[in-house]
């Protein structure tokens, strides 16, 4: 066995060099029976080209010291953990379907830095969620990011060009409407909480029309056009039942020392009651604006966006406003509510220049074109691509400077929107609170950075190869 492991390792040396590849360091010993495996997975898959972008020991230096995952089997080496979320996004695989694949696919248990034995299974379906979990509670994603941008940094074209732009990731939920918001609250009160406890602590159960309305409802629900006199009439008949469901609950609670109460329920209906004064105050001043306004019950940090696109022009998730050297998107700021993002350029600037060095070239929007953002870059002899004020003309070198650096902005970075959110699973975030959901796009981003590293490496080998 070992006379085997000594040619192995002297074929792979030797391929090595034919082929002009510098050697990686590997997960197991040459004279390992998976060797073979771990050759193949790094040579001759694109998740192995993925896997060689990646600094996995800078990453597992973000995680505690305590080992094993707190509520599900340590499976997985800490490697493990990181890999997993990349795996997730780079084959847009909802959980359970990852799970199944990464149980029969040998490549997958390689990048994650394991191998499961013959005959194993991970069988635990929320195994990938409670990665996703442990991720959010224990890894600062601000740290993660400087960690992968470290490893690509000296490889990068024209690190002095920084793109800026914000977009909005939407997450997965309905549609929101008041009348939709309202009758769930009601639903939650008279149909799931109030029966129980009054079942469970043998109380009588308070009378309500909660049957008639929602029978009510489910006409309103199924009309082709809702005219403004109907739906005000379902909000107003939400109200008043809303209003009966709180009261009575809180008798309830108080009667029985909210014994049974769950944290998460007690949330719920913390929510509830302040979903019931936004609405309440709204419909009595339909013109008057509501400051943190709550449009989903069960994810009450979502906010609505306002982007005005003219296909959607309300928009419901994170807004993140976004940078981009080399081809490689960072995240410069993210918030559930709705900012200016020409207020962030300086900001990005001094964080470019912390990473990259000195920055000469910024391209924005016309948002970004104030005349404080103006003067900033005047000082630090940036040049932008802003529109010229006053009557006067840019030269011609300024001019075809301006034009290369719209034209990278329009097509690179906001090509990168278009791509993150339709090939990294960004479309609609499915996580299912916000340290999750920021998991979520953090590693959505960065998948889609590390596919491009390593396109760009393999193009750099096949043309070092084809010189030789």
């Amino acid at each position: 066995m070992h006379i085997i492991g000594i040619i192995r390792g002297f074929l792979y040396f030797s391929c090595a060099n034919k082929l002009k590849i510098q050697m990686q360091y590997t997960l197991f010993d040459l004279d390992s029976p998976i060797f073979t495996k771990l050759y193949l997975f790094k040579n001759s898959t694109k998740l192995g080209l993925i896997y060689q972008t990646i600094n996995w020991s800078s990453l597992v230096e973000l995680l505690p010291e305590k080992k094993t995952m707190v509520g599900a089997p340590s499976w997985l080496p800490p490697q493990g953990y990181f890999g997993l979320m990349f795996l997730k996004h780079y084959t847009k695989l909802s959980d359970e379907k990852l799970l199944e694949r990464f149980n029969t696919d040998w490549a997958m248990q390689l990048f994650c830095g394991a191998l499961l034995p013959d005959g194993e299974l991970i069988r635990d379906n929320s195994f990938v969620s409670s990665v996703r979990s442990y991720l959010g509670q224990h890894v600062d994603l601000e740290s993660f990011q400087s960690k992968m941008v470290e490893n690509w940094k000296e490889e990068l074209p024209d690190r002095h060009v920084v793109l800026a732009d914000a977009t909005c990731y939407e997450v997965y939920i309905r549609f929101p409407t008041d009348a939709k918001i309202l009758w769930e609250c009601c639903e939650w009160l008279w149909d799931k909480q109030i029966p129980q406890f009054c079942k469970d602590h043998k109380l009588k159960e308070p009378r309500s029309k909660f049957k008639e309305q929602k029978k009510k409802h489910l006409v309103y629900s199924k009309l082709r056009k809702r005219t403004y006199r109907k739906t005000q009439a379902r909000k107003r008949a939400s109200l008043q039942l809303l209003s009966k469901g709180i009261n009575e609950f809180q008798a309830i609670l108080n009667q029985t020392k909210a014994v049974g109460l769950s944290g998460k329920d007690a949330s719920v209906f913390k929510t509830i009651k302040q979903v019931y004064q936004q609405q309440n105050h709204y419909f009595k001043h339909p013109k008057s604006k509501i400051k943190h306004r709550i449009v989903s019950l069960h994810k009450p940090h979502i906010r609505p966006i306002v982007r005005g696109k003219e296909n959607k022009p309300v928009e419901f998730g994170m807004k993140v406003h976004k940078i981009q050297v080399g081809g490689i998107n960072l995240i410069e700021h993210d918030s559930y509510e709705a900012f200016n993002e020409c207020k962030r350029l300086k900001i990005s600037i001094l964080k470019c220049k912390n990473n990259f060095g000195k920055c000469t070239h910024v391209s924005a929007d016309k948002i970004y074109a104030t005349n404080e953002n103006r003067r900033f870059c005047t000082q630090h002899e940036i040049q932008t691509n802003f529109v010229r004020k006053g009557a006067g003309k840019d030269d011609k070198p300024t001019k075809k400077i301006k034009e290369l650096l719209n034209k990278q902005r329009s097509t690179s970075l906001e090509g990168s929107f278009g791509t993150e959110k339709e090939h990294y699973l960004l479309h609609k975030i499915k996580a299912q609170n916000p340290k999750t959901e920021k998991v979520w796009l953090f590693f959505g981003i960065h998948t889609a950075n590390a596919v491009k590293i390593a396109k760009r490496r393999e193009k750099a080998n096949k043309d070092v190869w084809q010189a030789a």
